[in-house]
């Protein structure tokens, strides 16, 4: 069973990722949070898998609770996919400088958001559509894109977005 951890500001939003989770038989969602403080005590606390998290919340966003987790050894278990309403690149790399293993812009699909957590829980954050993701975008921003987008990271955007190559 993969132990999920909701953190996003919007209860609307929690609410109705925990109900699209609830129907997945290898899913549980362990813990929620409204804030990026209260993000940190419930990972700490419930030890989960997966942590979705929200990238713009009030008061403490998702970027500095992720670094934090990130950087915790009691928490390398841990695997962060960003959540995020904002195609923008620059939130999008400061969640990966901060230790992501992936971001999901939040009009995705309910079966690319399963399969997402899935597989970062496997601990394999290159695998399926990250690698040819990444594999695009080297061949259009270069080396340094491919290596910032792929080093540990999980990267599915829609048809309708794309990653513009500001680093």
């Amino acid at each position: 069973m993969i132990r999920v951890v909701l953190a996003d500001d919007q209860a609307l939003v929690r609410s109705g990722l925990r109900a699209l989770l609830a129907n997945s038989d290898d899913i549980q969602v362990v813990g929620e949070a409204s804030d990026g403080r209260e993000a940190v005590a419930v990972v700490t606390r419930t030890q989960p898998d997966v942590v979705l998290m929200d990238v713009r919340m009030p008061g403490v966003d998702g970027i500095a609770p992720t670094q934090q987790i990130t950087a915790d050894q009691r928490l390398s278990g841990v695997a962060i996919i960003m959540l995020t309403t904002f195609d923008e690149d620059e939130e999008i790399f400061a969640a990966i400088r901060a230790g992501a293993s992936g971001y999901l812009l939040k009009d995705a699909e309910p079966d690319d958001l399963r399969e997402a957590i899935r597989i970062v829980a496997d601990g394999d954050a290159r695998k399926g559509r990250a690698v040819r993701h990444a594999d695009q975008q080297r061949q259009r921003c270069g080396e340094i894109a491919h290596q910032e987008i792929t080093r540990h990271t999980l990267s599915w955007r829609t048809p309708k977005s794309d990653l513009s190559c500001r680093l």
